[in-house]
């Protein structure tokens, strides 16, 4: 969460900060962050991987999340874009460093009758620091009569808290005995060891991810209907709380009840909010969509940790989440892809009722899982 606070501070401000105060184009704001996101997917990977091989999980978290807090600071004294460029490249690294082996740290600290409560509060938390974050950088803004470096410096404060907060009070279990040590992870072998049922997560993760394309959509739907400039951050606001709100809740209920079942409401959620967005025009269609979007954003995300978790060996988590994160990032990107060309094609309609198409999918799939999972068990 804090760490959340700290970026979200930042990154609100920063593609308009490029812009205004430094000159740069809106083509190189969007490839500098393409580029980011994308070094950030790819690092998972291989942090995740390293967790394994060394059998240790904290110190790589610690490591991403200084590295992302040592940034910080760059950002109210970089004289150029180049500095910036530098400063948030660095920053995805530590993020893609942390990401797997933080998420297989959650894991083995978990009670497993506990596990999706755990990986609910922890994406409860994170959602509240992506609102907080952009909350204050307004209110510093207005306090400091619009002063980027003023407000980038206070957001350097909770981004070392959180390192101190994770080298202090964050305990690593210790390696169980005779649990298997992993010499190559990302070797064919290991990763078929991650199991059927993981893979079968993971595919059902990506049609859901072509689905969820970012939500840079929401925020246009918002300007298609004519919602004044000043007040189309709110929406974004809306789905985080809608979000932050759900997402412990829902990793409670998996706990005590079939973890399918809960991700399927979601899936449904998301195809609600998608049919709103799509059918219902005006700020009725939008708010209410909106809302069902953060509703199924709590309903799925922990969810979807929670069952990588349940599905690999505990040898190969920090393989299994990097992996996860890997190819779940690149839906992503090709989602947006996909709903951009969609927009600018048939327009809002069309993106979301495709958008819903690819949720019926994925929850076919789901119903596959659950059957597979039930013939196991069984």
């Amino acid at each position: 969460m804090l760490m959340d606070i700290s970026s979200e501070m930042i990154h609100a401000l920063l593609p308009v900060y490029m812009v205004t105060v430094l000159g740069t184009s809106a083509l190189a704001v969007g490839i500098i962050e393409g580029v980011a996101e994308a070094t950030a997917s790819i690092t998972k990977v291989f942090s995740g991987a390293l967790s394994d091989w060394l059998g240790k999980r904290k110190v790589l978290a610690v490591i991403g999340y200084g590295l992302a807090a040592l940034t910080k600071p760059i950002f109210p004294l970089a004289p150029t874009v180049g500095w910036l460029v530098a400063a948030r490249f660095i920053d995805r690294v530590g993020k893609g460093i942390r990401g797997a082996p933080r998420d297989a740290l959650v894991a083995d600290i978990a009670p497993p009758h506990l596990r999706g409560s755990s990986f609910g509060l922890r994406q409860s938390l994170d959602t509240i620091g992506a609102f907080l974050g952009p909350l204050l950088a307004i209110g510093l803004m207005w306090l400091t009569a619009d002063h980027f470096q003023a407000v980038f410096w206070v957001a350097v404060i909770p981004a070392f808290l959180a390192v101190v907060l994770l080298i202090v009070a964050v305990k690593e279990p210790k390696r169980a005995e005779g649990l298997r040590r992993v010499r190559m992870p990302l070797h064919r072998d290991e990763l078929g060891r991650l199991g059927a049922t993981y893979w079968w997560v993971v595919v059902i993760a990506t049609v859901f991810t072509l689905a969820r394309f970012s939500e840079a959509f929401l925020v246009l739907r918002a300007q298609s209907d004519g919602l004044p400039f000043m007040l189309i951050p709110a929406i974004l606001v809306v789905m985080n709380i809608a979000y932050a709100l759900s997402a412990y809740p829902a990793g409670a209920l998996s706990d005590r009840r079939n973890r399918v079942a809960v991700l399927a409401i979601g899936l449904l959620l998301l195809i609600a909010a998608d049919m709103l967005l799509a059918l219902v025009p005006g700020i009725t269609g939008l708010i209410a969509g909106v809302v069902l979007w953060g509703l199924h954003m709590g309903f799925t995300q922990g969810l979807f940790a929670t069952l990588i978790a349940d599905a690999v060996p505990p040898e190969l988590r920090g393989t299994g989440f990097g992996m996860f994160n890997l190819v779940t990032g690149l839906a992503l990107l090709l989602a947006s892809i996909i709903a951009g060309l969609l927009w600018d094609m048939v327009g809002p309609q069309g993106t979301f009722l495709v958008g819903a198409a690819f949720s019926l999918l994925a929850l076919i799939g789901l119903a596959l899982l659950r059957d597979r999972l039930r013939n196991a068990s069984g």
